[in-house]
C-alpha cells in the first residue's frame, strides 16, 4: 500500500493512485457538488489558466505534445476526433478495364484505397447524397502498365527488375487526370500518393493492369482509409514519489532502480542514494514492478496526473503533424456549435418562439 505519511504528495483533487492491485480515484472532481460547500462550476476564465498546451517533439511524420488542464473527456474526444472525424482523400470508386496478374480484383482495389495521398482535403468538397462526381469533390487517377521481357538482360541473371520491365505496379504508377478547374487549383503540388515506392502487385510477361480509379474526400468513421493518423495515442503523465520517511536502504538501490524504466531512477554511485530525475520521469510505463517486492513497502508512490495528457500522433497522408490538432479542434467546435443550435431549438420549442435553423 502507497505510504499515507506527512511527506505524501498525494492530491485526490489531481492525482490517480496507482496500488498494487488497483487504480484509485479515476472520476472526474471538477463538477459542482462533488466537494461540500464549493462551487466547480465550469468558468472560462479559471479554464484558460489552468490550459496549456506545449510541443516535446515534432518531426517530418509525427509530433509529441503535452496537454494540461483539461478533462479526460475532452482528451479522448480529440483523439477520436483525429482517428475517426479529420476529413481526408482516398480512392472511393476503381474501375477496372483488364487485369490479367495473379492478383483479384477485389484486393487489388483494396490496396489502391489504403494509398495514402498527398491532397490537401480543405480543396475538395464533400460528395452529396446524390454521388454525382465532379471536378470539386472527384479525382481521377489511372495506372496502365504492362510487363514486358528485357532482351537485354544476362542468361544467369535471376533478378526480376533486370529480368523484366516493370515488374512491379508501384504507387509511382497512378496518374492523375485533371479535369475542370483541377489543374489550376491544385497548381504547384499535382495529387500523388505521399509515397511513390509503395508496390502494390508484382507482374510477369504478358501481365497487365488498365485500371480508372476516383478518389473522393471521407472521414475515418466512414471507413479506416480515411483516417488521416497512423496512431493518435495519449498517456496521462506519471508521477514517483520517494518517501523520505523511508528511503531506500543503499544496498538495494540497483534492485530498486530495476523496478522502472531506463532513465527515471538515478543513483548516487558515491552515496547510492535514490532519487527520481524529474526530466525522464514522463518515460515510465507504470509497470508497478516495485509493488512486487516487499522490501521497498512504503519507501515509494506511484501516481499519475489525471489532467496532464501525453499525445502522440502520426500523420499519414496531407496533412504535416502540427497541423493535425488543430483540425480536430475545428471539428470540435462544429459539434459544439451544433450543440448549441439544437439547445436554441429546443428553448425555442419550449417558447413557442418557433424554430432555428440548424447548421450542416
Amino acid at each position: 500500500m502507497a505510504s499515507t505519511s506527512a511527506h505524501s504528495l498525494y492530491d485526490p483533487r489531481r492525482h490517480v493512485r496507482v496500488d498494487p492491485e488497483r487504480v484509485r480515484d479515476v472520476s472526474s472532481t471538477d463538477f459542482p457538488g462533488y466537494w461540500p460547500d464549493e462551487d466547480h462550476s465550469w468558468n472560462l476564465e479559471k479554464f484558460k489558466e489552468r490550459l496549456r498546451v506545449t510541443v516535446t517533439r515534432v518531426s517530418n511524420r509525427s509530433i509529441e505534445f503535452d496537454m494540461v488542464g483539461v478533462d479526460a473527456s475532452i482528451a479522448n474526444a480529440f483523439r477520436r476526433i483525429l482517428i475517426a472525424e479529420v476529413p481526408t482523400v482516398c480512392i472511393e470508386n476503381v474501375y477496372v478495364h483488364d487485369n490479367t496478374s495473379v492478383m483479384v480484383d477485389e484486393v487489388f482495389a483494396h490496396r489502391l484505397g489504403m494509398i495514402p495521398l498527398n491532397v490537401d482535403p480543405a480543396l475538395m468538397e464533400m460528395r452529396d447524397s446524390t454521388g454525382q462526381a465532379t471536378d470539386r469533390n472527384t479525382l481521377v487517377f489511372r495506372v496502365n502498365v504492362t510487363c514486358t521481357r528485357n532482351k537485354s538482360s544476362p542468361k544467369d541473371e535471376t533478378d526480376p527488375a533486370v529480368l523484366y520491365h516493370d515488374a512491379e505496379v508501384l504507387s509511382s504508377h497512378l496518374k492523375w487526370e485533371p479535369a475542370g478547374e483541377q489543374e489550376a487549383v491544385f497548381e504547384g503540388k499535382p495529387p500523388a500518393p505521399t509515397n511513390p515506392d509503395i508496390v502494390l502487385m508484382k507482374l510477369r510477361p504478358g501481365q497487365e493492369v488498365d485500371i480508372e480509379m476516383h478518389a473522393v474526400k471521407g472521414v475515418g468513421k466512414d471507413h479506416a482509409k480515411f483516417s488521416p493518423v497512423a496512431t493518435a495515442s495519449y498517456r496521462i503523465l506519471p508521477l514517483i514519489v520517494l518517501n523520505p520517511e523511508k528511503p531506500v536502504p543503499p544496498h538495494l538501490a540497483a534492485k530498486f532502480q530495476k523496478c522502472f524504466s531506463p532513465g527515471v531512477i538515478d543513483v548516487d554511485p558515491q552515496t547510492q542514494e535514490v532519487s527520481v530525475n524529474e526530466g525522464n520521469m514522463r518515460k515510465e510505463t507504470m509497470s508497478r514492478e516495485v509493488h512486487r517486492h516487499p522490501e521497498f513497502k512504503g519507501c515509494v508512490e506511484l501516481k499519475r496526473v489525471r489532467d496532464y495528457f501525453l499525445f502522440n500522433i502520426e500523420s499519414e497522408g496531407a496533412y504535416t503533424p502540427e497541423r493535425l490538432f488543430p483540425e480536430s479542434i475545428k471539428v470540435m467546435r462544429e459539434k459544439i456549435a451544433n450543440i448549441r443550435k439544437a439547445a436554441q431549438v429546443l428553448s425555442s420549442e419550449s417558447q413557442g418562439t418557433g424554430d432555428v435553423e440548424m447548421g450542416g
